[in-house]
């Protein structure tokens, strides 16, 4: 299968520091990855080097054959590198609408579209972004990441800190992107079993390089490796839920 995305050997981190150590990933078109290990194990260093906002050390990163490794973040957004960052990064004295429109580019993914994917951002349109619950900030973020038409979407931790209603809500958009429309995607995030059901395949990361790759369903089966380079509690089945104070 043809490679999207291409990531050789990647080493990478901050200031001096190197976070990654020769990190390698592949992506088909259409295809998703998770990218999962406890905190501290380099998995938003690596969304972050794909962007271009962290210290390169070595390794190379091509889109669709393209080598973009030499590209400024902008160029490489240009190219077809989406992000949706863990601080959301939303424009909080702009509208919901004017949030989507000032980044929007030609592509399938329309204002109309983004409003069909999240009902509660058409119903708070005219909301400024300071104004949205932690949910529907995410949603607009999530938005904002596929308004700009991406060939590739990376997500960092989108499920973190949301109520679990929320969750299920956001989940049901992220398979509907993912399984229903094709978008080719990388998600980071802490929640393992949620994820592993909505991608394709996945790797984790220990310590700055990656300890195991393989199907997403197999590992969502596989306890063992969940609780020892994942964490003891999404190991495990999920149980009922319990009330959460943030949404």
């Amino acid at each position: 299968m043809a490679e999207l995305l291409a990531v050789d050997e990647l080493r990478a981190g901050y200031g001096k520091a190197v976070v990654l150590s020769g990190v390698s990933l592949s992506l088909a078109p259409g295809e998703a990855l998770a990218v999962l290990g406890r905190n501290g194990m380099g998995k938003t260093t690596l969304i972050n080097a794909i962007v271009g906002v962290t210290q390169r050390f070595g390794g190379r990163i091509r889109l669709d054959g393209r080598d973009i490794t030499a590209l400024r973040p902008d160029q490489r957004a240009r190219a077809g590198i989406g992000w949706v960052p863990q601080e959301r990064n939303i424009f909080r004295s702009l509208t919901v609408e004017e949030n989507l429109t000032a980044v929007a580019r030609d592509g399938p993914w329309s204002l109309a579209k983004i409003y069909d994917l999240f009902p509660r951002l058409a119903e708070r349109r005219q909301n400024f972004g300071g104004q949205l619950s932690g949910g529907e900030q995410q949603m607009l973020a999530v938005g904002r990441g596929l308004i700009v038409n991406p060939r590739v979407l990376l997500l960092d931790e989108p499920l973190e800190g949301l109520a679990p209603i929320v969750v299920d809500e956001l989940m049901r958009a992220l398979r509907r992107v993912i399984r229903d429309e094709g978008m080719a995607a990388i998600l980071v995030e802490q929640n393992a079993r949620k994820v592993l059901s909505v991608t394709d395949r996945a790797l984790i990361l220990e310590r700055g390089s990656v300890v195991h790759a393989g199907d997403s369903a197999a590992l969502r089966a596989n306890r063992e490796v969940l609780e020892a380079h994942v964490s003891v509690a999404q190991a495990r089945p999920e149980r009922a839920r319990q009330p959460a104070v943030s949404n």
